[in-house]
């Protein structure tokens, strides 16, 4: 028996040797560029396997001594336009700066006077040269001359500036992200016109490269928050980064959680209130969701049309919100633990109603929600996959057919399906999608532990369910902020929402500079109503 286990281990073995053995390209990231223009272009076309998309622009720039010069790009993420107005024809026309100016360098003549990009970077080192080229910049090669240019020719087909279709709004702007980082970008700035708006570039992904940038405001935002972003991104090292939901799985602060601990939106109003109120934003190209951190609990049920009307409609909703989520989370485990447990709890009337209903029903209440709810997971993903012209009438069909069926066949009771409705359109009314699959997903442990102890189980869920929502932490501060701890000068924006005259301060747990609205800003007329409605009287009573 020893001899067999051993033999079975050194054939394991035996494929990692291999693979140690296997050559590894070196890298030449640090390596200094070649002077020589045929090596510099043959490295390129080495380096991406001269790929068909790399475009390659020979010119002369000296006739008389035959200095060549050659542009590279990649066709489609750079502006094909800019290059042959700016770059190409500028070197063709500029031929005889060179012969005026023959004590310059023909590289600084071409970094200061031809050249009419902005962003011009010098290159002395393959591994900077290649980043700029796959990020869509062009660059300009000399012969003769042991560095490169790359000027900013960002460009290519993109996506247009449409109306965010995961978070419509009645009131409000109609702009959203898009998956240009720029852009994105660009779309904050036009709203926050401070010098104090910093932007910290970087790059996540050995591959992909992708480019992540952090945006908060000085000042405002407090400076261990801003720290402790940027700590945890520079911390990731994976290959490739693809959208923002790669880099929150890696800086969110508790993994094995329903809730999610960062909140991701694609409005840039939005994303400007919360960087108002001392939030770090995370943009990732590539993506039209952009996070943002430190994130609370009551933040999922807030919605940005809150802050375009008045304060007691805004409260109203907010407290609609927080009934929805509680009906989507616990109505099918109510139904289970009073037909099941508590039949004394349900009026008389109604409980014959529905034992009548349940009498032909084979399964007990628990079965009948769970094939229901299942049901009902599996036409909304139906819906979700399909194409939107069919993905909206398979799910009402769907829906409509199956639970008529159901009924008639007497495999369900129809107060199970009126229950499981109410249950599906109070999720699809929270406002974070996010917190509404974190609700899709307590439910069914609701549906659990009602069908085993009843109310007493709903009630003793309830309870683990605030220690966790408790001890949650998102870059430091508590998930439950400001119910627990409380924080009475932040409760103006939790549920409850004060005019904005009289919420005077930022949250006080993630802003450093908290006041935000002067003082006596409650809107005092200089005129009363009965003033007013006096002299109209006297003036009607003139003519």
């Amino acid at each position: 028996m020893p001899s067999f286990f051993k033999s079975r281990q050194l054939k394991r073995v035996k494929p990692v040797a291999k693979q140690k053995n296997i050559r590894q390209e070196p890298s030449i990231a640090n390596e200094p560029i070649s002077p020589l223009l045929a090596v510099q272009l043959e490295m390129i076309k080495d380096k991406t396997g001269n790929s068909m998309d790399v475009v390659i622009r020979k010119a002369s720039f000296d006739e008389k001594i035959g200095m060549k010069t050659a542009v590279v790009y990649i066709e489609g993420i750079s502006e094909s336009q800019t290059i042959n107005d700016f770059l190409i024809e500028a070197i063709i026309k500029n031929r005889e700066l060179h012969r005026e100016l023959p004590e310059k360098d023909p590289f600084e003549i071409l970094q200061d006077e031809v050249v009419a990009l902005g962003h011009v970077t010098v290159h002395t080192e393959w591994g900077s040269l290649f980043q700029s080229l796959m990020s869509g910049e062009t660059l300009i090669l000399v012969d003769g001359i042991p560095k490169a240019l790359s000027a900013s020719t960002i460009g290519g087909e993109q996506r247009s500036i449409e109306e965010p279709s995961s978070q419509v709004t009645v009131r409000g702007p109609r702009d959203g992200f898009t998956e240009s980082i720029g852009t994105n970008l660009a779309l904050i700035r036009r709203r926050i016109q401070n010098p104090k708006l910093w932007i910290e570039p970087m790059k996540i992904g050995s591959v992909t490269k992708t480019d992540v940038a952090i945006m908060y405001i000085q000042g405002i935002a407090k400076d261990e928050i801003v720290q402790e972003v940027r700590d945890r991104l520079q911390r990731i090292e994976i290959d490739a980064v693809l959208e923002s939901g790669y880099i929150e799985q890696f800086i969110e602060d508790q993994t094995y959680s329903p809730f999610p601990t960062l909140y991701h939106t694609e409005r840039p109003d939005m994303v400007a209130g919360n960087l108002l109120e001392g939030r770090v934003a995370i943009f990732v190209n590539g993506t039209p969701f952009v996070l943002l951190a430190p994130t609370i609990f009551i933040q999922f049920f807030q919605s940005v049309e809150d802050y375009y009307d008045r304060a007691d409609i805004a409260t109203a909703l907010r407290f609609l919100r927080v009934m929805i989520f509680f009906i989507a989370m616990i109505a099918p485990a109510a139904y289970i633990a009073g037909t099941t447990f508590h039949q004394e709890m349900i009026p008389t009337p109604l409980l014959i109603a529905i034992a009548a209903q349940r009498d032909t029903v084979p399964f007990p209440a628990f079965i009948e929600a769970l094939i229901m709810e299942v049901a009902f997971e599996i036409l909304r993903e139906a819906g979700v996959r399909m194409p939107r012209a069919a993905g909206s009438a398979i799910s009402i069909v769907g829906a409509l057919v199956i639970g008529q069926a159901a009924v008639q066949a007497g495999i369900v009771s129809p107060a199970m399906v009126i229950i499981v409705a109410i249950t599906a359109i109070a999720n699809f009314a929270t406002p974070s999608f996010a917190m509404a699959i974190s609700t899709r997903l307590i439910r069914f442990m609701f549906m659990v532990v009602a069908a085993v102890m009843g109310f007493y189980g709903i009630i003793l869920g309830l309870l683990i369910l605030v220690i966790h929502l408790t001890s949650l932490r998102s870059f430091g501060i508590p998930f439950f902020a400001p119910i627990a701890p409380t924080v009475v000068s932040s409760l103006g924006d939790s549920v409850v929402r004060l005019p904005f005259w009289a919420g005077k301060n930022r949250p006080k747990l993630i802003a450093k500079e908290t006041k935000r609205v002067g003082d006596n800003q409650r809107p005092k007329p200089d005129k009363s109503r009965a003033m007013v409605n006096s002299k109209q009287e006297e003036e009607g009573d003139m003519r």
